[in-house]
């Protein structure tokens, strides 16, 4: 294995989560959910080299992840889709808290109901980004990131308790 090769594995180690989680919101069948995975470490390698380290890593990541999952979202609604909302297997990733396992599938089960650019929204909110980072994933204003996050966190209080 090559240096750049085991640069590669250990960053898509590190950050196996970020790909996680985009390939769990843009999916409904777990087969799906790790296909795309795949599809996005096959993605982040094809464009590996041209990372130039403008932005944070997991930014790029961000970047990739998503207009892979965008793009192969766009692809599957030509086909039938199922309404296997939450058919991602949660107890391979989630605690054994039974209420905390509730409230996360209730959670994923809402944010698979947002449309795209929003999904994407939230999950980099959940996972910490700043604005700035999430406004240049989604190329918008920091300001429009902070304006549509809150009125996404409405949407989903909404959402959670109509569902719940």
């Amino acid at each position: 294995m090559s240096v750049k090769e085991k640069e590669f594995a250990k960053l898509i180690k590190d950050n196996q989560g970020l790909i996680i989680k985009v390939s769990r919101l843009y999916t409904n069948s777990l087969e799906d959910e790790q296909d795309l995975f795949q599809e996005i470490v096959l993605q982040l390698w094809r464009s590996y080299d041209t990372f130039k380290g403008q932005s944070k890593i997991s930014t790029w990541m961000y970047r990739v992840a998503l207009n892979t999952a965008i793009t192969l979202f766009r692809k599957k609604t030509k086909s039938p889709q199922t309404d296997e909302l939450m058919d991602f297997h949660a107890s391979s990733y989630l605690e054994d808290d039974d209420e905390k396992q509730l409230q996360i599938s209730l959670l994923y089960k809402v944010v698979k109901m947002l449309p795209q650019v929003e999904r994407a929204i939230v999950m980099m909110y959940l996972d910490d980004l700043p604005y700035r980072d999430i406004a240049e994933n989604l190329g918008i204003t920091e300001v429009n990131a902070r304006v549509k996050m809150n009125r996404l966190k409405k949407t989903l209080k909404q959402l959670m308790e109509k569902h719940a």
